[in-house]
């Protein structure tokens, strides 16, 4: 799902006017792709998924979800909008698989909206290197927008467009809030982060957090 993610947080970071017109103004998102990531993301029983493990495994689901937090979040995206910015304001959390984000509304009509097609040999050609993926969003008034092709999105090793460190280090604090304090958290990531250097003492403590 990254490539994907990654075309449309390109595509809102050029365009955020987009987001203006609401979520209907969307008509049709092409995910175009290689294979086997085509045959699998385009499998029909991950279309419609119910439980947190099936939405967490259904490209639809999720490219749905980011782009729902994206309508709901236009006002900040107005004002920063980096692809690295992006990837922070619409980062998924555990709330957006519970049973109410899984059956939203907003995100079900984008999943009704996504369809698949198989860049040929073109694509695969670029595949395990990268994992080439193209999106584009049609809207109510005929315009098209174009990702380009996607080949090494953030988080892959070869990425050159965001800055990883800064992306994990929000994230972590995202996750690490929801069962630590400020100073435990902010003390359990540092450790985490010079693991490397650790002596197998401290490594016997490194999850101890009072």
């Amino acid at each position: 799902s990254a490539s994907a993610i990654d075309g449309l947080i390109n595509i809102i970071a050029e365009n955020p006017d987009i987001l203006e017109n609401g979520p209907n103004h969307i008509e049709k998102i092409k995910i175009t792709s290689y294979e086997p990531a085509y045959g699998i993301i385009g499998d029909p029983a991950k279309r419609s998924p119910t439980t947190r493990q099936s939405a967490d495994h259904s490209m639809v689901y999720i490219l749905s979800s980011v782009l729902r937090k994206a309508y709901e979040k236009s006002n900040y995206i107005k004002e920063e909008h980096t692809p690295e910015d992006l990837w922070k304001y619409l980062m998924l959390l555990p709330y957006d698989y519970s049973q109410a984000a899984i059956y939203n509304e907003v995100s079900r009509s984008f999943m009704n909206k996504i369809e698949f097609e198989h860049g040929g040999k073109e694509y695969d050609d670029l595949y395990p290197k990268g994992i080439p993926t193209k999106l584009e969003i049609i809207t109510a008034d005929g315009q098209t927008y174009d990702s380009g092709l996607v080949e090494f999105p953030g988080g892959h090793a070869a990425n050159e467009t965001v800055n990883l460190s800064n992306i994990l280090k929000h994230k972590f604090i995202k996750l690490g809030k929801l069962g630590l304090e400020k100073n435990d958290l902010v003390n359990t990531v540092q450790k985490l982060e010079n693991i490397d250097i650790m002596t197998n003492e401290d490594l016997k403590s490194i999850y101890e957090c009072y």
